[in-house]
């Protein structure tokens, strides 16, 4: 009995080396592929998706010393229970919370054709038009008129030229994290947005740089910084494989093609109240064991898309 008080008591003290050891390390090996000075768009589907998926990585990103630009664009309100005004304004509490510079940088599309459902996969075409009508209104005018018109009047999104204004562009992978198929329809309209970016155009280079956040098995997907490790070496496999496999060009121009975040314990905190701060409405029982075992609250794993 005495023996397993000791290693009850223990298991705090293994879990804080083992929590310090991985964002450490994780530090170290991604230094020299940082995204610095970009101009970054993360696209999710609903409000709360930013701080229970990508708050490990909008906390690394925003960082002052990196001079990165970061905005989020949120296709819904969030809307199914009929509280997409009130989640639309926590939205932008957590966002500030989790480095953001200013409410502003974050938008919310409110369009019939995005609804929040368990149900409905979205059009890769419509989420395409809604990433041109805020980040490139040359392509905007090219796939829909009536879209670029929207998009002339959101000045704080875009800028004059037919070049994209962001430079990097993050979402869901293709199986969406929770396989919810709003999260799946991002993936697919970010895909066809960077393709009608360079469709016509012969020997251009896309100015726009797709990260997806890659999905786990159910096991590492609940268990919360225990999976650093694994994801670690997992990441660094994946990066010597492609090296000696050819199958993914190297990186130009400070891009990497894989992207890894392990937040500090104090990091882990700010997303917790970005979620119980942040988001009170969304705030029902079982989110609580999401924030508290959940792999996503402090490791983001995220691969660079060969379009």
């Amino acid at each position: 009995m005495a023996s397993l008080w000791i290693a009850l008591a223990l298991v705090p003290v293994f879990l804080s080396i083992l929590w310090t050891l991985s964002s450490t390390s994780t530090s170290a090996l991604t230094r020299s592929f940082q995204l610095r000075n970009k101009r970054i768009c993360l696209l999710i589907a609903h409000p709360d998706d930013e701080a229970m998926f990508f708050a490990p990585t909008l906390l690394a990103l925003t960082k002052p010393e990196l001079g990165n630009h970061v905005k989020i664009l949120c296709l819904s309100s969030g809307d199914a229970d009929g509280l997409g005004h009130v989640r639309e304004d926590e939205l932008r509490k957590s966002a500030i919370r989790l480095g953001l510079g200013e409410e502003t940088d974050v938008f919310v599309v409110d369009d019939p054709r995005f609804p929040d459902s368990m149900t409905a996969t979205w059009s890769a075409k419509d989420v395409c038009s809604a990433l041109a009508s805020a980040f490139a209104p040359e392509l905007a005018q090219s796939l829909s008129p009536s879209l670029a018109g929207a998009a002339s009047r959101r000045k704080s999104c875009q800028n004059d030229g037919d070049e994209p204004t962001i430079d990097v562009l993050l979402t869901f992978d293709q199986h969406g994290i929770s396989n919810h198929p709003n999260h799946r329809s991002l993936y697919h309209g970010a895909v066809t947005f960077l393709r009608e970016l360079t469709n016509g155009k012969s020997d251009y280079s896309c100015p726009v740089t797709l990260y997806t956040l890659t999905t786990t098995n159910i096991v590492r997907k609940y268990a919360g910084v225990l999976d650093a490790p694994f994801t670690i070496l997992w990441s660094v496999s994946n990066i010597i494989e492609d090296s000696i496999s050819g199958k993914t060009p190297p990186p130009k121009g400070g891009i990497a093609n894989r992207l890894l975040f392990v937040s500090t314990f104090d990091e882990w905190m700010k997303a917790q109240m970005a979620m119980i701060k942040g988001h009170q409405s969304q705030m029902v029982w079982f989110r609580w064991g999401w924030i508290t075992i959940g792999r996503y609250m402090v490791v983001n794993d995220l691969k660079r898309e060969i379009i």
